[in-house]
């Protein structure tokens, strides 16, 4: 991850939220945006742990979270929070525009 430039960046959040008008849509189409190209499964380690990433969601309180699962357990992880591994699943650079969106 870190391989694209601010202005590339910029431009797929532009891509993404073009037809937007507030913020609620902006997460939206960024979900929407994260959620088509995203590859998933994939694995990656939370708090050393090692979890599969089984698609995204749209949380109740407006943040686009990881389904992730170890053995039976299930937990929703933060996209912000949630560690790619490297190397990054195809459609990574979407996840990437997110957090590089909500980090300004």
């Amino acid at each position: 991850m870190g391989t694209l430039s601010r202005r590339e960046l910029d431009a797929l959040v532009d891509e993404a939220t073009v037809d937007t008008y507030d913020e609620h849509e902006q997460v939206s189409a960024l979900f929407a945006a994260v959620e088509e190209n995203l590859a998933v499964p994939f694995s990656t380690s939370v708090l050393g742990v090692e979890v599969t990433v089984h698609g995204i969601d749209l949380s109740q309180d407006g943040r686009i979270v990881a389904l992730c699962t170890r053995g039976g357990a299930r937990q929703a992880i933060g996209l912000l929070d949630l560690p790619l591994p490297d190397p990054a699943p195809d459609g990574a650079e979407w996840v990437e525009a997110y957090r590089h969106h909500w980090a300004q």
